[in-house]
């Protein structure tokens, strides 16, 4: 990334912590168990005492796993011309970005995006009386050759793991398991093959800096550097929480990383709280990781369910998620002069 931009320099109270403690307990569900009704009362403690949890046994293939790290290092072992040539703008949001921002100051990261259903569609402008739908297409570079296949394979094992755990999620909430099917029938899931080169700047820089996910849920496998930082909902004052390295392993990929995103929040009328994550920098080792981030048809529109309101107030404004969606991503690709858009800004005053 060349000589150090002062775009990267994070505020003083949001620069990271060298030295970080590693979190105990964070819950660990193992899906090859036949006794359902302990993974729901599982994810139920999960996501509402901590935000996220990690699944093993999940049913996605090791060999899948393994194709798409393999394809994801040749790809960003290419030369920036290379990568450049399937660059992603504010036209099609898809593809190679080296510049990407979170809350106005620059990753330390370089990215590839990708929907897993191509086409789709998004609306075409944040302004709420814009109708036009803008087609997003994936681009495939012409190195590593398989790129698209594995991709598409590992898409494929990814949505039966979300379906799965969209249905349990559902189920410890009290709701019918296929609750939420309808949102998701045509959705905007998407896949991003992360890659954090070596920071010379590690006290000062985040590879993506604090944030909650826009989506419903967020599956992360990522490489035994480590890094993920999540700040656990009771502490206001820091991220004191790093994920200990030895249960992940960039070999086995046995484990998954499962964060429960803002939609999950707003349905749940706050009973489930989306969790604030970052991701720090190594000085001397490249860090890779693989998002699956589940979202829901752009013609959804987003409020507390009416079974988990009876007897209280709505605590959030109804949102349309397409248009949340692109207006939030305004900001991916240059430092704005005000705040982007959270759902605090949808949040009903007492």
């Amino acid at each position: 990334m060349g000589e150090v931009d002062p775009a990267f320099i994070q505020d003083t109270q949001h620069r990271p912590k060298l030295a970080v403690i590693e979190a105990e307990g964070i819950p660990l569900i193992d899906l090859s168990s036949a006794n359902a009704s302990n993974h729901v009362s599982q994810i139920a403690d999960a996501c509402k005492n901590w935000g996220f949890f990690q699944v093993i046994n999940h049913g996605v293939p090791s060999e899948s796993r393994r194709k798409i790290e393999d394809a994801a290092r040749k790809f960003f072992a290419l030369p920036l011309e290379e990568k450049r040539k399937v660059s992603r703008d504010e036209v099609n949001p898809l593809g190679y970005f080296d510049t990407e921002h979170t809350k106005n100051v620059r990753d330390w990261k370089e990215v590839f995006d990708l929907v897993v259903s191509s086409p789709a569609f998004i609306p075409a402008s944040p302004n709420p009386d814009d109708k036009e739908l803008k087609e997003l297409i994936n681009q495939w570079p012409q190195y590593p050759p398989d790129l698209r296949e594995v991709c598409e394979e590992y898409a494929r094992e990814m949505e039966k793991l979300a379906v799965k755990l969209l249905g349990l999620i559902s189920l410890s909430l009290g709701l019918p398991e296929n609750r939420f099917n309808l949102l998701f029938e045509e959705s905007t899931n998407f896949i991003r093959l992360n890659h954090y080169p070596p920071c010379s700047i590690p006290h000062l820089a985040l590879g993506v800096g604090r944030h909650k996910d826009s989506g419903a849920l967020t599956f992360l496998a990522q490489d035994d550097v480590g890094g993920l930082e999540v700040k656990r909902k009771p502490m206001e004052n820091g991220f004191e929480l790093s994920p200990p390295q030895m249960l992940i392993s960039s070999m086995n990929f046995t484990l998954i990383w499962l964060i429960l995103l803002i939609l999950n929040q707003v349905w749940s009328n706050d009973t489930y709280e989306s969790v604030e994550h970052r991701v720090m920098v190594n000085s001397e080792r490249e860090r890779f990781s693989i998002p699956f981030v589940l979202s829901p048809g752009h013609h959804v529109w987003v409020k507390p369910l009416e079974e988990l309101t009876k007897g209280e107030k709505p605590k959030y404004r109804a949102y349309n998620w397409g248009k949340f969606f692109v207006t939030r991503r305004r900001s991916s690709f240059k430092k704005l002069d005000v705040e982007n858009l959270q759902i605090s800004h949808f949040k009903v005053s007492e």
